[in-house]
C-alpha cells in the first residue's frame, strides 16, 4: 500500500514537472529542468515520509483508545464481585466477634391407648431459637454467649469464657460437664431429632463451674467441678465429672472409645433427684416412665462409649448407670439408659463429621445451591431405659426409631422421624389396669443456623 502510494504521487509530479517546459514560453535550459526536477522529487519524497509517519501515529493513538473503550465496557457489564460480608468481625488487637444462631421448628404426632388419659395426639413448638456469639479476647483468651429464646423467658445456654495454652484450654462459667457422647454432640448434628432417652433422663445439662480439656493427637481428657445451671444456682450441687476418649484411625475409618465419670452431691438435707422421659419427642409433656421424686444425698454415674464412621456409614453405642446414694435406711437404686444406632448415607461422597471427640457438621458434597441435591442419610436406632430397681418401678421403655435426613446445605436440614416406644410397667395404666403397651411418636424438623 506505501509503495503504490509512493509511485502514484511521483508519477503525478513528474507529469506536472515534464508539461511545464512544454507549455512556458522561453523555457530554460535542460540542465536547470533536470535540477528543478530532482528538488521537487526529494521534496514530495520527504513530505511523503512525513505523512506516513503521522498515519502510523494516528493510527496507534485510535488503537490505544479502542483498547480503553472496550476495557471500561467490560467493566460496566460484567462487574467486580462484592466481597462477601465477614462472619467474624475483627480487630488487631485480639478482639473478635462472630455472631452465631440457631433455629429449630419441630411438628407431629403422638399416639397412645385411649384409656390412658394421656395427652397425645398433635403437636408442634419452636424447639430451639438460639442468638449468640463467640470469638477471642486479647491475652489468648475466648468467649462464648448463647441464650434460648424459645419459650416464654430468655434461658442461658452457654455462657462462658476460655483460656487455652498448648494442647490445653480451660474453662469457667456455664457449659457442658462431660457425660455421653450423645450429650456432647450439639443438636445441629444428632443423627434424630431428640437425644437418647438416658441423657434427659439423667439430668445432663449444662452448669456453672470449672474444667479443663486437654487433648493431643489420638488422645482426649475432660475434668471439671460444676455447682448447678442458671436457673437453679439456689441449690448446693456440688458435682465432679470427667470423660477420656482414645480417637484412633484404622485406615479411612475415624475410631472413637471413650468413658465418664459423675458424682454430685446434693447437699441439702431434703434434696431429691427424679428420673422421667418422653415419649421420644419433645413437644409433649406427657412421661410414661417416672421415678417420682427420690429422697437422696448424691448421685453417680459412669458411662461407656464407643462410635466408628467408615465413608457414609457410622456407628455410636452407649451405656450408661446411675446410681442413687438413698437418704433413708433403703437399698440404693442403680438405673440404666443405652443406645445402639447405625446410619448410611444414600447420596454419593457424604459422611459424618467428627472432630474433638464428638460428631459435627455433615458438609454436603454437593449441595442444592450448586447444582445438587445435598445430603440425604438414613438412620436406625434402639434406645433403652430401665427405671426399675430396688423397689422403685420407674418403668421400661424399649424405643425403635427411624430417621431420614436431607440436609441440602450444609446449615439447613429437614429430618423426618418416627418411633416406637415400647413400655413395660408404665407409669400411666390403661382403664383396665394394664401397664404394658406401646406408644408411637412422628415428628418433623426444619432447621436453620449460622
Amino acid at each position: 500500500m506505501k509503495t503504490a502510494f509512493r509511485l502514484s504521487v511521483l508519477a503525478a509530479a513528474m507529469s506536472c514537472t515534464i508539461a511545464t517546459p512544454i507549455l512556458a514560453q522561453g523555457a530554460p535550459s535542460a540542465e536547470d529542468e533536470l535540477a528543478a526536477m530532482r528538488a521537487q522529487l526529494e521534496a514530495l519524497a520527504s513530505r511523503i515520509d512525513q505523512l506516513e509517519g503521522e498515519l502510523a501515529q494516528t493510527k496507534a493513538e485510535n488503537a490505544a483508545q479502542d483498547a480503553v473503550i472496550a476495557a471500561n465496557a467490560e467493566a460496566v457489564a460484567v462487574p467486580a464481585p462484592a466481597p462477601a460480608p465477614a462472619a467474624e468481625l475483627e480487630k488487631k488487637d485480639g478482639w473478635s466477634f462472630k455472631p452465631r444462631g440457631r433455629l429449630m421448628f419441630d411438628v407431629g404426632s403422638t399416639s397412645a391407648p385411649d384409656s390412658v388419659g394421656a395427652d397425645d395426639g398433635f403437636g408442634n413448638e419452636v424447639r430451639r431459637a438460639r442468638l449468640g456469639a463467640s470469638g477471642d479476647l486479647p491475652g489468648g483468651f475466648g468467649y462464648k454467649v448463647e441464650f434460648d429464646i424459645a419459650g416464654d423467658e430468655i434461658d442461658v445456654n452457654d455462657a462462658y469464657f476460655s483460656y487455652e495454652t498448648g494442647n490445653a484450654e480451660i474453662a469457667i462459667g456455664q457449659h457442658n460437664n462431660f457425660q455421653s457422647l450423645e450429650e456432647l454432640t450439639s443438636s445441629l448434628h444428632s443423627s434424630f431429632i431428640e437425644r437418647a432417652a438416658f441423657t434427659d433422663a439423667f439430668g445432663f445439662e449444662r452448669r456453672i463451674g470449672a474444667s479443663i480439656t486437654y487433648a493431643n493427637g489420638i488422645f482426649l481428657g475432660q475434668a471439671g467441678v460444676f455447682t448447678d445451671n442458671f436457673d437453679d444456682t439456689a441449690t448446693d450441687n456440688r458435682s465432679v465429672d470427667g470423660r477420656f476418649v482414645i480417637m484412633p484411625k484404622a485406615g479411612n475409618a475415624q475410631l472413637h472409645f471413650g468413658g465418664s465419670l459423675h458424682y454430685n452431691d446434693l447437699g441439702e438435707d431434703d434434696a431429691t433427684v427424679r428420673y422421667r422421659q418422653r415419649p421420644f419427642v419433645h413437644f409433649t409433656s406427657t412421661r410414661f416412665v417416672n421415678t417420682g421424686n427420690l429422697d437422696a444425698e448424691s448421685e453417680f454415674g459412669a458411662g461407656l462409649e464407643a462410635a466408628v464412621v467408615a465413608g457414609p456409614f457410622h456407628a455410636s453405642a452407649e451405656g450408661f448407670w446411675q446410681n442413687v446414694d438413698m437418704r433413708m435406711d433403703v437399698a440404693n437404686p442403680t438405673f440404666f439408659g443405652g443406645y445402639a444406632e447405625v446410619g448410611y448415607f444414600l447420596t454419593k461422597g457424604d459422611s459424618r463429621g467428627y472432630k474433638g471427640g464428638k460428631f459435627d457438621r455433615v458438609k454436603p458434597v454437593n449441595p442444592l445451591g450448586d447444582g445438587g441435591f445435598g445430603s440425604l442419610q438414613l438412620n436406625l436406632r434402639y434406645d433403652h431405659l430401665d427405671l426399675n430397681d430396688a423397689g422403685i418401678l420407674g418403668g421400661v421403655q424399649n424405643g425403635y426409631q427411624a430417621s431420614l435426613i436431607w440436609k441440602p446445605a450444609s446449615n439447613t436440614l429437614f429430618s423426618i422421624n418416627y418411633g416406637r416406644m415400647d413400655y413395660e410397667d408404665a407409669v400411666l395404666p390403661t382403664g383396665d389396669g394394664d401397664t404394658d403397651y406401646g406408644v408411637d411418636a412422628f415428628g418433623v424438623r426444619a432447621q436453620v443456623d449460622f
